[in-house]
């Protein structure tokens, strides 16, 4: 891969979501938008190559693209032949200087608080809010979100396509609602935060199990939330899991790529001010008595990094948290953490029964941690032909490399003893 080219992949990881907020709030059209952009990485793949890349890529994309808006607005007005409003449409998109260098280009206001919570309007449906945000403002895949969501990708597309319909021909408003509104919007812009987080904590797809940007993006998402609504203690609690768990981040892969477990981790690589934020706002969002899903789980991620060593984990009290987080949330996927740490508590075999009773359902056939963790409780009871068949449905459901080479690598072991 070139240089220009490299350079185009990390600023769409970087910047996507800022430029594409813009556009939107520019042209009151995600298609437009996105139309846009995709035009102007387009030209940046031939002009940065012919040329060079600019001083400030970020604000060249956002510049051309904002052109490309202009000529799209033109060219529809043309077409339907209202040339006053062409005139007034053309004059509203353009900038207030006009720009000759690129790299120059004029401050835009950061506009992505308000693609949040456009996108969780309460019209939408709640799957629906987190996808559009997912798919407009981190700029993953259809296919990515469809993972994370456990349904088909020609389902979530179709979504997607209904909820941008809606938005526009509902009118629904480009803006952070007023203080008296923001109670029945905030579990959504908060479940779209934390699926960045996880997103970029341990990418769906790819050659890397880690997206640094994605994660950076979130919990920069999470302080501006926070600082927005300091009296919700569920918005401290989401920024302090986040900060907790990044806190692992330099220490889940080691020096050739490989994934390293939770308990085979070198804590001394855990990022020590991270770890303090999070454990003071965890703290600060359970003082207020209003225990929640993300303070649960804060509180969950705070023990874990209060453990000088996995043997040191309180497994106990994280089993207890959970049992608490499945009292509020009834997810198969808490049912399936609460059982890993069970077993980490009393046994592989108790927790074998529970991963087995939380499968019974099927809900979590296709989700690969599921298959790897109940392959991982046989390993320990020393099953091992159950292991292999468990680690290979969970191979075939990965599309992570890293973590295909670390199952691989499970099995390699059990076949060598």
């Amino acid at each position: 891969m070139s240089q220009p080219q490299q350079l185009l992949e990390s600023v769409f990881r970087e910047e996507y979501g800022r430029i594409i907020a813009t556009l939107i709030r520019l042209s009151n059209s995600f298609d437009l938008a996105e139309e846009a952009l995709q035009e102007a990485f387009a030209t940046a793949v031939h002009s940065w190559t012919e040329q060079g890349p600019p001083n400030n890529p970020g604000a060249w994309l956002t510049t051309v693209a904002h052109r490309k808006l202009v000529d799209a607005v033109r060219r529809e007005k043309t077409r339907t032949d209202k040339h006053n409003e062409l005139e007034f449409e053309t004059q509203r998109l353009q900038p207030a200087v006009e720009i000759e260098l690129m790299e120059d280009a004029v401050e835009y206001p950061d506009d992505r608080l308000k693609l949040i919570f456009t996108c969780c309007h309460p019209s939408l449906t709640q799957e629906t809010r987190v996808a559009l945000t997912l798919r407009t403002l981190g700029g993953l895949t259809t296919g990515e979100i469809a993972r994370a969501f456990l349904i088909p990708e020609a389902t979530l597309a179709q979504r997607l396509v209904r909820a941008k319909n809606k938005i526009r021909h509902a009118g629904i408003p480009y803006e952070v609602p007023p203080v008296e509104l923001l109670k029945q919007r905030l579990a959504s812009v908060q479940a779209v935060i934390y699926l960045i987080f996880n997103e970029g904590y341990s990418s769906s797809a790819g050659e890397d199990l880690v997206r640094g940007d994605l994660c950076a993006e979130a919990i920069r998402l999470g302080r501006v939330l926070a600082k927005l609504s300091p009296d919700e203690p569920e918005n401290v609690g989401l920024l302090a899991l986040m900060l907790l768990q990044d806190s692992r981040r330099h220490a889940r892969i080691d020096a050739d790529g490989q994934l390293v477990t939770l308990e085979e981790q070198d804590r001394l690589l855990w990022d020590e001010r991270e770890i303090n934020e999070g454990l003071e706002l965890t703290e600060k969002a359970l003082r207020q008595g209003r225990a929640g899903p993300y303070q649960l789980q804060a509180a969950i991620a705070a023990l874990h990094a209060e453990a000088k060593s996995a043997a040191e984990t309180d497994w106990s009290q994280i089993a207890a948290l959970y049992r608490e987080l499945l009292r509020i949330n009834s997810s198969p996927i808490i049912a399936l953490n609460h059982a890993a740490a069970v077993a980490m508590a009393e046994g592989p075999e108790v927790g074998l029964e529970l991963i087995e009773a939380v499968g019974d359902s099927g809900k979590l056939d296709n989700y690969h941690l599921f298959h790897a963790s109940r392959a991982d409780l046989l390993r320990r009871l020393g099953r091992n032909s159950e292991a292999r068949l468990a680690y290979e449905r969970a191979i075939g459901l990965t599309t992570n490399q890293v973590e295909k080479e670390y199952i691989r690598k499970r099995i390699a072991e059990m076949r060598a003893r």
